[in-house]
């Protein structure tokens, strides 16, 4: 699979989110390797805490394959999953995770800790991280140092 190419797609669904004055978070979901799924984060502007880019990447996906189960998928996100995506990726069975930069304050892919890996859980999912992770990063830093000034 094309790690780069699929990730810069993510990547320009975080800029989407930057341009819409958004934490620049993206997300595309594969299959076969066509896009099913993409997203940005939205919180802001739908006013609701569950709009994040994995979460509206999983319901396209699950929209377009008509199921839930988004097995033999693979999620780019250009950011480390949360608590609340990481468990919508399990619940969802998406076979494999890439992401960019780690979120040190709120990664559940090894930064926090593994909800992704956990072996309580009936579903796992394989983790390929650092894709793009200077890119993905500086996008990040370059918001939250506009948004401080």
């Amino acid at each position: 699979m094309h790690y780069d190419f699929f990730m810069e797609l993510a990547y320009k669904q975080a800029v989407l989110a930057l341009l819409a004055d958004e934490v620049p978070i993206g997300c595309v979901i594969v299959k076969d390797g066509q896009i099913i799924g993409s997203g940005y984060n939205r919180r802001n502007s739908e006013k609701n805490a569950l709009a994040h880019a994995e979460i509206i990447a999983i319901n396209q996906a699950c929209t377009a394959i008509g199921d839930w189960r988004l097995e033999d998928c693979t999620l780019f996100v250009t950011i480390e999953p949360c608590p609340m995506c990481a468990g919508a990726i399990l619940q969802a069975r998406v076979s494999n995770v890439v992401f960019g930069a780690r979120n040190k304050k709120a990664g559940c892919a090894g930064s926090i800790v593994n909800l992704l890996d956990h072996p309580g859980f009936n579903h796992t999912a394989n983790i390929i991280e650092g894709v793009s992770e200077t890119k993905c990063a500086s996008l990040m830093q370059t918001y939250f140092k506009t948004l401080r000034s």
